[in-house]
Parts: structure tokens; C-alpha cells; sequence
């Protein structure tokens, strides 16, 4: 288990083309946090430069109070786990699970063991000589996890591991990856995660925290329900929820020691911490903060 933390890191291109700006960000010990934003917005990039796979130009990482700038990527002792699963056809569950570790030259044993409690804990010890092709893909994602379970790594990076499967299965393995995650917190192998996905749905559903990104600049960084009931601004309130925020177009007005937001067919009275001054603003309202009451529909708040 680890910390991470972000200072200024950036990533510039060729032509001067920023996909990352500034990004600051702390993550503590056993968390769950999800990059969230739309595609190309930068977060995809920030992981792999987290994980060691891209150069960054600007900044510092510092994974376990120690700065990885420019330590390898398999010096990092970080587990990533890709979109496509990345699992050698060739080799049955249990060879794909333990192939990091015959690499990194562990005892025979210790293998068994760790590929062992690992697929207990994935329920995969019924496939463990089957190849990946004989698996559905659920089980292949479970596959992925697990070969980067047995590592026992530091940090647990995932690029968006569920957009390949079906609407139904989304579902289901987000519910096993939120089980995991506790199961590994309550083990000897407890998890640090950084999670990427542009599905708000599923990083709300998810996350300890949220760091929401546009166009490489972190929007907004907090509790998912914090998030949704303070937005820090018009992108992140329209960007989170579902369905989205209303935004309709209307002027903030004082009359004597009351506020008012007024537009086209609605008038609403503002609590006191709002002071109008006739001034142009957006009015934001979800949809479930709005009641039909008698012969009117009315706001929540109002």
C-alpha cells in the first residue's frame, strides 16, 4: 500500500500541445480514486505517466514519499491493469497470473501461493487451466486483476478496464471491484487505486474521491457527493449526474433585502447568502430538486 502524490505534473507535445496542465493531487494510503472526464481530456495520459509508460514534461510524482520522474516504469512497483486485458492467449489463467512474478524470478512456491489466494478471492480457481479464450469476458477481466493482485504491488492503476464489455456486465464487475478493494483492504494486501474512466455513472459508483479533468486541467477534486451537491463550476455540475443538470439562462436581481434569480417563466426567491445586483448568471437546477406542489411546480429550495 501507498501514497501518491502529484505536484505540477504536465504533459506538452510537439507543437506545444498541453494533454496535461498542473495537475495536483494526494492520494492516501488504501484509497480509491477515479479520473473522470470526458475522452481526451487527459486523464488516460496522466495514468500512464503516474505508471511510467510516458515521459512527463513537467512536475513531480512521488509514489511512497519517494520521487519516480524518471524511474522505469517496472521499478515503480506499480500493477496496471489495461482496457484490453492484455492476457497471452497461449498461456491458461494460472501462467497468465503468475508470469510477472516468474520474471521478477520468485520461488516456485511462493507462486502457487500468491496465484492461489488470489484467483480464492477472484473465483477463479475453477478456471485456473483454462485459456483465456475459454473464458468470458468477465472472467478475462478478472484474469487481469488477478495477475496484478499476485504482485502485491504499491499502487493499482486502471485505464478504463470495463468499457469492453456489455451494459449488464459494467454492472456486475463494478460490484466486484468495489468488493475487492475492501476485500484487499481487510487482507495482508491492501490496495492503493487510481481509477480511470470517462463514465461518470460508474465513478460515482466507485470512488473514494474524484478528480474530474477537462481539456487536462483537474476541474474539480473531492467526495462523489460532494461533488454533486457543490460543483465547483458549469462543466463539473453539467458533466456530473444523470440525468444532467438543467442550466437555463437568467439575471440575479435584489429587491429591498431579498434576492432573486428571474427568467423566462420562472421566478425564484434565493436564501439570504446571495446578494443580486442585476447581473446576468446561469441558473442550474437537477431534475430531481424539481416537485409539481398543488397547481405550480416549484423548486426544492423554493
Amino acid at each position: 500500500m501507498a501514497t501518491l502524490t502529484l505536484r505540477e505534473v504536465s504533459k506538452i507535445y510537439a507543437g506545444n500541445v498541453r494533454a496535461v496542465s498542473g495537475v495536483n493531487a494526494e492520494i492516501a494510503d488504501g484509497e480509491f480514486v477515479v479520473l473522470v472526464g470526458p475522452s481526451g481530456c487527459g486523464k488516460s495520459t496522466l495514468l500512464r505517466m503516474i505508471a511510467g509508460l510516458e515521459e512527463i514534461s513537467d512536475g513531480e510524482i512521488n509514489i511512497d514519499n519517494r520521487v519516480v520522474n524518471h524511474v522505469h516504469a517496472k521499478d515503480r512497483d506499480i500493477a496496471f491493469v489495461f482496457q484490453n486485458y492484455a492476457l497471452y492467449p497461449h498461456m491458461t489463467v494460472a501462467e497468465n497470473m503468475a508470469f510477472g512474478l516468474k520474471m521478477r524470478n520468485f520461488a516456485k512456491d511462493e507462486i502457487a501461493k500468491r496465484v492461489g489466494e488470489a484467483a480464492e478471492i477472484l473465483g477463479l480457481t475453477p478456471y485456473l487451466n483454462r485459456k483465456p479464450g475459454a473464458l468470458s469476458g468477465g472472467q478475462r477481466q478478472r484474469v487481469a486483476v488477478g495477475r496484478a493482485i499476485v504482485r502485491q504491488p504499491k499502487l493499482f492503476l486502471f485505464d478504463e478496464p470495463l468499457s469492453n464489455l456489455d451494459a449488464k456486465m459494467r454492472v456486475t464487475m463494478r460490484a466486484e471491484l468495489i468488493k475487492l478493494h475492501k476485500q484487499l483492504k481487510a487482507s495482508k494486501m491492501p490496495a492503493t487505486v487510481v481509477y480511470v474512466t470517462h463514465d461518470q455513472v460508474e465513478a460515482m459508483s466507485m470512488g473514494d474521491r474524484l478528480v474530474v479533468m477537462k481539456d487536462g486541467v483537474v476541474q474539480q477534486v473531492g467526495a462523489p457527493l460532494e461533488i454533486y451537491n457543490h460543483p465547483a463550476n458549469q462543466f463539473v455540475a453539467g458533466f456530473i449526474g444523470s440525468p444532467p443538470m438543467n442550466f437555463l439562462n437568467a439575471e440575479l436581481q435584489q429587491r429591498g433585502d431579498s434576492s432573486f434569480v428571474v427568467g423566462k417563466g420562472f421566478e425564484l426567491k434565493l436564501p439570504r447568502r446571495f446578494n443580486g445586483n442585476n447581473r446576468p448568471v446561469v441558473f442550474g437546477i437537477r431534475p430531481e430538486d424539481i416537485h409539481e406542489r398543488g397547481d405550480r411546480v416549484s423548486t426544492a429550495s423554493g
